[in-house]
């Protein structure tokens, strides 16, 4: 399978009702290891997320993966903060991604019992989704966009509603699903997450990408005033 990246963006911006959400955004993400997307409440974090993923409309500029867009969308998967879940029980919410690429039955269904285990929810394989913890939720979307072995995995603010185990746990997950070669592109407000997570980190305040760097340089050296003022706990305006 060709490598998505490198993942080039030049002047990307994206509106609604004729106001600018995000942009314009210029960077290169060469795809190693994990991009943690960081800023303040209102920065435009997720909004890129969804720009780069092609879920928000791209109004100017562009973004060009290292393969054609069709193809680069099927290898990817979205997770929102707030999961969406179908309205069927968490077994048939992870078959269902697989039942779509023609995955049999049978073998969808072994697959969905080992991602439960993995996400600590086989004693809920049968329970509806719809009925799950917020956090229990969080984990069956997780495992739900893993499951089909995307190249790239969207996340936003994986673990907002999670406690610090299920955090831990899903952390975990995220680490070997990164070891094993699926470049993770999320948001998130959680420095301590952040450190232990990002090879690269994208710094944004305004809807505009301030800074992206290496993520020891940053969060040893960030270049740019702001970013120093956002690890220091600072209000930043």
């Amino acid at each position: 399978m060709s490598s998505l990246f490198p993942l080039t963006v030049e002047g990307a911006e994206t509106r609604r009702r004729g106001k600018t959400l995000v942009g314009p955004v210029s960077m290169t993400l060469t795809g190693a290891g994990a991009t943690v997307v960081v800023g303040p409440n209102g920065a435009g974090k997720t909004t890129l997320l969804r720009l780069l993923h092609g879920a928000a409309r791209l109004n100017a500029g562009s973004i060009r993966w290292a393969v054609p867009t069709e193809q680069a969308q099927e290898a990817q998967a979205f997770v929102f903060q707030r999961p969406v879940m179908l309205r069927r029980s968490v077994v048939e919410n992870l078959i269902y991604p697989l039942r779509l690429r023609g995955t049999p039955r049978k073998a969808a269904a072994a697959e969905a019992e080992a991602w439960a285990a993995r996400v600590g929810l086989s004693d809920m394989l049968h329970r509806p989704a719809t009925v799950l913890s917020g956090g229990e939720q969080q984990k069956l979307a997780i495992a739900r966009a893993l499951i089909i072995k995307p190249q790239v995995v969207f996340l936003d603010e994986p673990c907002a509603s999670l406690d610090g185990r299920a955090t831990a746990e899903i952390e975990s997950i995220l680490q070997d699903t990164k070891a094993a070669g699926t470049h993770l592109i999320l948001s998130t407000h959680d420095m301590g997450q952040a450190r232990r997570l990002a090879d690269e980190v994208v710094f944004m305040l305004h809807g505009r990408v301030h800074e992206t760097s290496a993520a020891a340089a940053f969060f040893d050296a960030p270049e740019t005033a702001p970013a120093r003022a956002f690890l220091n706990g600072d209000i930043v305006t």
